[in-house]
C-alpha cells in the first residue's frame, strides 16, 4: 500500500468461528500442548474441519505423554471455547481423527543442532515484516478495525451482552477506508456476515452491529447507510465448519497485515518455532514495529530470507518507503543483524517462542495485539529496541 495520495484501501477479517479459524486454533493447541510437555517439542500440525468432524495430521516429536487422548480432549476444549454445540458441529460428538507421526528424519538432521553445528532453519522460504504509524498498534488501520469489530462481536456473544444475542460464532467484516495524502481520513464501507440464530431478525443484527462498528471506528467515520452490509445474502443459520470445510494456514493476510504489506505465502498455526515460516515473520514484525516505534521511520517493511538447515539467514532487506528520518537503509540493515541474532535458535531465544503460547494467536491477527503481562505472550510486539536504535542513529 502506498505511502502518497488519495485512495481507498479494504482490509478483511475472519471471526474464531471462521471454518479455517477453527482449524487454526485446533493446530495451535495442539502446539501448546507438545510446548507445555516439552518446549523443545516440534510440531507440524494440519487440520481439517467440516461436519461434525475433525481430522488432525502431520508431523510431531515430543513425549509420548502427549497422546491422542489428550489432543482430543484439548481440541474439544477448544471448540467448546469458540461456542460451538451446534447439531452440524458440536464440541461434544464431532467424530475426531487422528493421523499424526514421527517427523521426517531427513528434515530433522538439517534442522537439529550437533557437535559445532548450529540449528538450522526448518524450512526454506521469505518473511516479511510491517509496521506503520497508522495507529497506536502500528499497524495498518484497515486490518485493525476489521479484526476489532469481530473481537467486540465475539466478547459480547459469549458474556450474553445484548448486542451479541442471537449471534453464532462464524462472522467475517471487511472495512474500507479512504486516505488522503496517504493517511486514513475515514471509512467508505463496512461488510459484516455473521451466523445467527434462526429467529434473530436481520434488522436487530443490523441494528446490533451499527452499535458495535460505531464503538471501533473513530468518531465522525461512520459509513452512509448506504455502504453498510450485514448479511448481504439476507440470512446465515448454517454456518461454521457444517456450512463450509476449514483448513489450517489458509487466512494468511487476515493473519498478518490485511494486505497492507507484502507476505512469504508461509502460514503460522500448527507449526513450532524451529519453522522459520513462524518465527521469523514473527521477528519481521518486532525488528519493523521497533523502527518505527524509535522514531526512525513512518513506515517500514522488513523481508528476512532462509535455506533449510541453514542457521543464519541468507538476506535481511529493509525498505522505509520514503518515510525514512535521515535513516541510511543499509546501514540500518547491519544494525538491526547487529541488534538481535536471526538464526532460528537466536529468535526464539531472544522472543521466548518455546512456550505454550500460540492458542490465543489463532484469531485476530498474530500482530498488533496487547501482550498479556500474566502470560508473557506476543513478545513479539515488544518495543524494547527502541533505545538501541535511537543510539545507533544519534537520536
Amino acid at each position: 500500500m502506498r505511502n502518497k495520495g488519495d485512495f481507498l484501501f479494504t482490509s478483511e477479517s475472519v471471526s474464531e468461528g471462521h471454518p479455517d479459524k477453527v482449524a487454526d486454533r485446533i493446530s495451535d493447541t495442539v502446539l501448546d500442548c507438545f510446548l507445555r510437555a516439552d518446549p523443545e517439542a516440534r510440531v507440524a500440525c494440519e487440520t481439517l474441519v467440516t461436519t461434525n468432524r475433525i481430522v488432525l495430521a502431520g508431523e510431531v516429536r515430543g513425549p509420548s505423554s502427549v497422546n491422542k487422548d489428550l489432543l482430543e480432549n484439548a481440541t474439544r476444549e477448544a471448540v467448546r471455547d469458540i461456542g460451538y454445540d451446534q447439531a452440524g458441529f458440536s464440541w461434544k460428538n464431532a467424530e475426531f481423527q487422528y493421523y499424526l507421526h514421527a517427523q521426517s528424519a531427513d528434515i530433522a538432521v538439517g534442522v537439529d543442532s550437533a557437535g559445532e553445528k548450529d540449528e538450522g532453519a526448518g524450512d526454506q522460504g521469505i518473511m516479511f515484516g510491517f509496521a506503520t504509524t497508522e495507529t497506536e498498534t502500528l499497524m495498518p488501520a484497515p486490518i485493525s478495525y476489521s479484526h476489532e469489530i469481530l473481537r467486540r462481536m465475539a466478547a459480547y456473544r459469549k458474556s450474553g451482552h445484548a448486542l451479541g444475542q442471537g449471534l453464532q460464532p462464524d462472522a467475517k467484516s471487511q472495512v474500507t477506508l479512504r486516505y488522503v495524502d496517504g493517511k486514513p481520513v475515514g471509512a467508505t464501507s463496512v461488510v459484516i456476515s455473521t451466523q445467527h440464530d434462526e429467529n434473530k431478525s436481520q434488522n436487530e443484527i443490523r441494528e446490533a452491529l451499527r452499535q458495535v462498528v460505531a464503538e471501533v471506528l473513530p468518531e465522525g467515520w461512520t459509513v452512509p447507510e448506504d455502504q453498510f452490509y450485514v448479511n448481504p445474502t439476507g440470512i446465515f443459520v448454517i454456518g461454521g465448519p457444517d456450512g463450509d470445510c476449514g483448513l489450517t494456514g489458509r487466512k494468511i493476510i487476515v493473519d498478518t497485515y490485511g494486505g497492507a504489506a507484502p507476505h512469504g505465502g508461509g502460514a503460522f498455526s500448527g507449526k513450532d518455532p524451529t519453522k522459520v515460516d513462524r518465527s521469523a515473520a514473527y521477528v519481521c514484525r518486532y525488528l519493523a514495529k521497533n523502527v518505527v516505534a524509535a522514531g526512525l521511520a513512518d513506515r517500514c517493511t522488513l523481508q528476512l530470507s532462509y535455506a533449510i538447515g541453514v542457521a543464519h539467514p541468507l538476506s535481511l532487506y529493509v525498505d522505509l518507503d520514503g518515510t525514512g528520518k535521515d535513516i541510511d537503509e543499509a546501514r540500518l540493515e547491519r544494525v538491526l543483524r547487529e541488534a538481535v541474532d536471526l538464526t532460528p535458535r537466536g529468535i526464539r531465544r531472544h522472543l521466548r517462542m518455546n512456550r505454550p503460547i500460540y492458542g490465543q494467536t489463532s484469531a485476530y491477527g498474530h500482530f498488533g495485539r496487547t501482550p498479556d503481562a500474566s502470560l508473557d505472550d506476543f513478545t513479539w510486539e515488544r518495543t524494547d529496541l527502541v533505545d538501541t536504535l535511537r543510539q545507533a542513529f544519534n537520536r
